[in-house]
């Protein structure tokens, strides 16, 4: 199955002439989940996906700029007469967050359901889920997506000397049951982890996001500062470069993207910084995706944005 990472916004606080605000599409077979929706995060949606609809909204936090693009992206939904609910996920406040918006949002033609989050709740998906956990800033979550063990490989041709017939007795036997004295151990390889991916939303480095992103396949981090801001990133409770890629190299990720960019650095300086402490880092403009792979078939790859 496909899963990749769509960067839809990657500026920190402001938009620039390149980046918009916080939005992060993750896109699993036919499933469309977005991560934060900054303003003008509909526009974004329309310039790089052919389908523009969610179903699955998380919000990692209530500040403006990973929120404002909601009340615009809904009532476009509502403009093309949607009929389909859509649910809102994100942490205590959310509700009040909704009120507030209320009075903007205005009638719609399909159903939100509002659905505040503890920390640790785990939410099921389709054989994957999703795990809300609390970060280092104020009021804020972080969201991992982990997608259950498949099953080990299929040794047809075992099967075949051990006197299986190709047919039912194949399912069987990769469903777990014995066909006669051949057991599934024999012709059914270990199990297959799945794919990782952690969002760690706003949030300085902390010790719920280095276990959550233990071995994961992408860790999404922000790095609003450079180390010689160290001062004002643990003041405001963000991250640097360094403190992100840190956190990475003792979480053994695959592959660490660097988001919440700020326009006062140059990107060369961010990746330079933070490849000092961990090799894999990247910088996303909007529009870049990561493709995960299993781990069978290669590493995540950067596809950067068609210029």
């Amino acid at each position: 199955m496909d899963l990749d990472v769509l960067f839809l916004g990657t500026a920190a606080s402001a938009p620039t002439a390149n980046r918009g605000l916080p939005a992060t599409l993750v896109r699993r077979g036919g499933e469309r989940l977005l991560f934060d929706c900054g303003e003008g995060t509909q526009r974004q949606i329309m310039q790089s996906v052919a389908s523009g609809e969610v179903d699955d909204i998380f919000i990692t936090h209530r500040h403006a700029d990973h929120v404002l693009g909601l009340p615009g992206l809904l009532k476009t939904y509502s403009l093309h007469d949607r009929e389909r609910r859509l649910r809102l996920w994100g942490p205590p406040g959310l509700r009040k967050l909704w009120e507030t918006m209320g009075a903007v949002v205005g009638r719609l033609s399909f159903d939100v359901q509002l659905e505040e989050m503890a920390a640790g709740e785990e939410l099921p998906g389709d054989g994957y889920t999703i795990t809300a956990f609390n970060v280092d800033h104020p009021g804020a979550f972080g969201y991992a997506l982990a997608e259950h063990e498949r099953p080990g490989r299929f040794d047809e041709a075992r099967a075949r000397e051990l006197g299986v017939r190709p047919g039912p007795d194949f399912g069987r036997l990769q469903a777990g049951e014995a066909v006669g004295e051949v057991t599934p151990d024999q012709v059914v390889g270990p199990a297959r982890p799945g794919r990782t991916i952690v969002l760690g939303g706003d949030s300085a480095p902390c010790d719920m996001t280095t276990a959550m992103a233990r071995g994961a396949d992408l860790l999404v981090h922000e790095a609003t500062f450079m180390a010689a801001d160290a001062a004002r990133a643990r003041d405001t409770r963000h991250s640097t470069a360094q403190g992100a890629a840190r956190l990475a190299a003792e979480a053994g990720v695959k592959l660490l993207a660097l988001t919440h960019i700020s326009s006062r650095y140059f990107v060369r300086d961010i990746v330079a910084e933070a490849q000092a402490e961990f090799g894999p880092v990247i910088v996303p403009r909007d529009f870049d995706r990561v493709e995960l792979p299993f781990a069978e078939s290669g590493e995540p790859a950067h596809v950067r944005a068609t210029d």
